[in-house]
């Protein structure tokens, strides 16, 4: 049977074969044959029905009215119905939504001529589609997408089973500010064969997480509790949206890990209290930078610049430089140097436990940047003060001894 309708007399259709003009004549005929086709497939589908079996849409027949009545009394005759599906873009917010530059894939099932196009979403956000015209699809999401096209086809097509397939997504252009270590503008790039470029700030980029991983991670002042998507809507208005990264680390909460559209503004703000506990555990996510810079000078055994893991303690930093030197190390407690945001700098005197777990007040854990020094010990400030003061003594110490050899004195 033909999936086309025919709506008015001697309008001309194309059936994928050949042109036909149908006539009020060949409408008639079509509806006797169709009558006795119906009857056949409503046998056919009982017992297919009683086998578990239901008819696909493109077969079902349309309910006449003694169909209607017999589903009344039997629940095997139920007519078939294409349910809607929601086509209101904000439905569900986590799906990429379509946008110009898209590259898409529509398939109609059954339909050869509408099937296996490429098309690229226009400027406007519509797709220029045969039979339908211009349509727009900015904002949606692919299922419905599908659904839209499904209601201006099914004028042409009955019960049209439509598939739009994302071939290439377009160039996603976000900012992202605040506590990351380097904020900016980021795009994810395509090019035309829909691969992902490797310039400068273009990366993959669909999540919150993988926009922080592409600013160099989150700074130890990130407050991943309270973070902020700012959104730009059709009305021009904005939407603010909430993230906690923290329920995403602790519980696995995958809807805090939202997917970022064209145009979004990523906002990390600064925490005014850090936990320890909590900057370990930070410091070990994904999202956080893989190293950063301490510097260990002083009485260490191999005092410089080492770079370490970004969850690293003071007690790991000392011990990566070698460790104390002993002989001449205060080794009870050393100097913190911090340097703030602002270009200030803090020192803060660490009673040292090397036997201690991460914590604030003998092992906190390490920013980037910072200076931990390690003094000298009483004994080894005094050798050093009278080496400084006898320093000018020893070339007449040398000849004294050199004339002592020779007995002249």
């Amino acid at each position: 049977m033909s999936r086309f309708r025919a709506t008015r007399s001697g309008q001309s259709f194309n059936n994928g074969k050949n042109n036909e003009t149908v006539t009020s004549r060949q409408i008639g005929f079509s509806k006797d044959i169709g009558a006795t086709a119906k009857q056949v497939f409503t046998y056919l589908g009982l017992s297919l029905m009683s086998c578990g079996v239901v008819l696909p849409p493109a077969i079902a027949s349309q309910p006449t009215t003694a169909e209607t009545n017999l589903s009344q009394t039997s629940p095997a005759f139920l007519p078939f119905h294409t349910i809607p599906q929601d086509v209101n873009p904000a439905s569900r917010e986590d799906d990429y939504t379509l946008g110009a530059g898209d590259q898409v894939r529509i398939d109609v099932f059954d339909i050869p001529e509408l099937s296996g196009t490429t098309y690229t979403i226009l400027v406007d956000g519509s797709l220029n589609l045969p039979w339908i015209g211009k349509t727009s699809v900015h904002g949606l999401t692919v299922e419905q997408a599908a659904a839209l096209l499904s209601q201006r086809y099914a004028r042409f097509v009955r019960d049209p089973l439509i598939t739009i397939s994302l071939l290439a997504p377009r160039p996603v252009r976000i900012a992202i500010v605040g506590e990351v270590n380097r904020p900016g503008a980021y795009i994810t790039g395509q090019t035309a064969g829909g691969t992902i470029t490797s310039e400068a700030n273009t990366t993959q980029i669909r999540t919150v997480t993988q926009a922080i991983q592409a600013a160099g991670g989150i700074t130890q002042l990130a407050d991943v509790r309270n973070i902020q998507i700012r959104r730009p809507r059709i009305d021009n208005r904005e939407e603010v949206l909430r993230v906690d990264l923290w329920e995403f680390l602790n519980r696995g909460e995958l809807n805090q890990d939202r997917t970022l559209r064209d145009g979004d503004t990523l906002i990390i703000p600064t925490i005014s209290a850090i936990d320890a506990a909590e900057a370990t555990r930070l410091a070990a996510a994904n999202f956080s930078p893989q190293s950063i810079s301490v510097n260990v000078v002083g009485e260490v055994k191999q005092p410089g610049t080492l770079s370490l893991p970004s969850n690293v303690s003071l007690n790991q930093a000392i011990l990566a430089a070698g460790g104390f030197d002993r002989s001449r190390a205060r080794v009870d407690r050393v100097q913190l140097i911090r340097i703030n945001p602002d270009g200030t700098a803090t020192r803060q005197a660490i009673e040292v436990d090397l036997s201690a777990g991460v914590n604030a007040e003998t092992n906190p854990p390490l920013r980037n940047n910072d200076i931990v020094v390690v003094g000298r010990s009483g004994l080894a400030s005094t050798g050093d003060f009278l080496n400084t003061l006898l320093g000018p003594l020893n070339p007449l110490v040398g000849i004294f001894s050199i004339l002592r050899l020779f007995g002249g004195f």
